[in-house]
């Protein structure tokens, strides 16, 4: 089965072709118009995904080579996510189903950046998922597809999140994580020991104390001291968030008995957690996926392959689905 995938959760539209156990193409429209107001708004979100969601998916069936009487379902996100984006990928998906006559499949966002490591990587269970973004951090076990047990999950800000606020707090531009991470490459790790929250404790986050701890190290040490110093002080952030993940995650594999760890989320682009996941995962024999970057961010293809093992699993949906903006939700 052909398998179109949408995605519009929040300011990315983007379209993508799954066929044969491969993906065929993956066109991604971003949204420029956030940057001047240092976070995404969610009323010019939607506007800009009616505005591109059309020609994005005619650009991906190109790319892939087909026409639309050639996909036999198209999967969509439905959730957790900006309601009005959600609501324009929904409708679209549905309208598309509905005039060729095939079935539709609502995605959960979280479950398409967990599958999204079976695009490059074989699908294997039992595994354990560290899922972080700028909107969701939580530690993830399955034994079998769609069959997800939490082990743990943010009590606050997610670490996308923390690093998006604290980038704001050190006069980076919008989105900061992704400037913390270029900065922190030619900076000391060492050179500031910022707190490590609920390191030792379970398998749940907390990253708004040291939001808050990078808030007040700024302030007294003053704006030239952390103009000289960004790298460092990016670096040493890089490393209180990254330290916590990887420590977390190690114990939640240990814990499930399971060498499969799978890293996913926005977050998981970040260089500096790449990097030591890696090094772990030699270190203790693990079986590491993690997606190539341009699958690690908000991408359809995820969704498309996301789409394709529900359908393997008979996992279709229907037109009275409904959107949904949190986990949790119907």
């Amino acid at each position: 089965m052909n398998i179109l995938g949408i995605e519009s959760s929040c300011d990315e539209t983007a379209a993508s072709v799954w066929s044969d156990g491969r993906i065929l193409s993956n066109v991604i429209a971003s949204q420029s118009v956030h940057e001047q107001f240092g976070g995404v708004v969610p009323e010019l979100a939607s506007r800009a995904h009616h505005k591109t969601i059309t020609k994005t998916v005619r650009q991906a069936l190109i790319e892939a080579g087909m026409n639309i009487d050639e996909i036999g379902a198209v999967a969509v996100s439905q959730g957790p996510g900006l309601m009005g984006s959600l609501l324009v990928g929904l409708s679209f998906a549905k309208g598309l189903a509905l005039s060729r006559q095939i079935p539709v499949i609502g995605v959960n966002h979280i479950d398409a950046h967990i599958y999204a490591s079976f695009i490059e990587h074989k699908e294997v269970y039992p595994f354990v998922a560290l899922v972080v973004s700028g909107g969701h951090t939580r530690l993830v076990y399955a034994d079998q597809p769609f069959k997800h047990e939490v082990l743990g999950r943010t009590r606050d800000d997610a670490a996308g999140e923390a690093f998006d606020k604290i980038g704001k707090i050190l006069g980076l531009p919008y989105p900061g994580g992704p400037e913390i991470d270029r900065l922190a490459r030619g900076g000391d790790p060492a050179f500031h020991d910022f707190p490590r929250s609920m390191i030792r404790d379970g398998f749940d986050f907390s990253f708004s104390g040291l939001k808050t701890s990078v808030l007040y190290y700024v302030r007294e040490k003053g704006e030239e001291f952390t103009r000289k110093n960004l790298s460092h002080i990016c670096a040493s952030v890089s490393e209180a968030i990254v330290n916590v993940l990887t420590v977390k995650v190690m114990r939640a594999a240990e814990l499930k008995g399971t060498q499969n760890v799978l890293l996913a989320g926005g977050v998981s682009a970040n260089s500096v957690l790449r990097s030591r996941m890696k090094q772990l995962a030699d270190e203790h024999h693990l079986n590491l996926m993690i997606p190539s970057i341009e699958y690690c961010t908000d991408n359809a293809a995820m969704i498309a392959v996301t789409g394709a093992l529900k359908a393997r699993e008979n996992l279709f949906d229907d037109l009275t689905m409904k959107p949904f903006a949190r986990i949790g939700e119907p």
